[in-house]
């Protein structure tokens, strides 16, 4: 009588390597799913900016637009928010401006980042890279003023 409770894998050992391929390939496809990127080897984009350099970046945006930040906690209901991300070249430009998740009911307000961020550069040199990506999620309010996550003073 075979044993039951042995849970051994009974393949074949060269069907392994095609299951770790489709395994491999079904993991790439859940991360595309979640809306991450898999980038290839040799990618040019450049790297992600550390914790200190987004920090400058989002003081950066207060500094410029001091009277569209909104102060204290925000609401709880929120008109928008969207992930942005922004490739800053070595001398503070912006090379890209991409929506990683867009307010997409609200295209005025993606208009309107994307305007501010556009408008706020130079951004402060990039340390060491060269070329920096740099993401921050955007709380917007109706009233037109918003948070940095990267500053935020939390949401009542």
């Amino acid at each position: 009588m075979p044993n039951t409770t042995d849970l051994t894998l009974s393949s074949p050992p060269s069907l392994l390597p095609g299951r770790r391929r489709m395994l491999a390939a079904a993991g790439a496809a859940g991360l595309l799913a979640a809306g991450c990127s898999v980038l290839p080897s040799g990618s040019s984009r450049p790297p992600l900016a550390d914790a200190s350099y987004r920090l400058a970046v989002a003081n950066h945006i207060y500094r410029r637009y001091p009277d569209r930040i909104y102060r204290g906690k925000l609401p709880p209901m929120l008109y928008a928010i969207g992930v942005m991300e922004l490739e800053i070249d070595r001398s503070g430009g912006v090379d890209a401006v991409r929506w990683l998740r867009g307010p997409s009911h609200a295209p005025e307000v993606m208009a309107e980042i994307d305007r501010l961020v556009r408008q706020a550069a130079p951004f402060p040199n990039p340390p060491g890279w060269g070329r920096v990506r740099s993401v921050d999620t955007w709380l917007w309010d109706r009233s037109g003023r918003f948070q940095l996550d990267t500053l935020s003073e939390g949401q009542l």
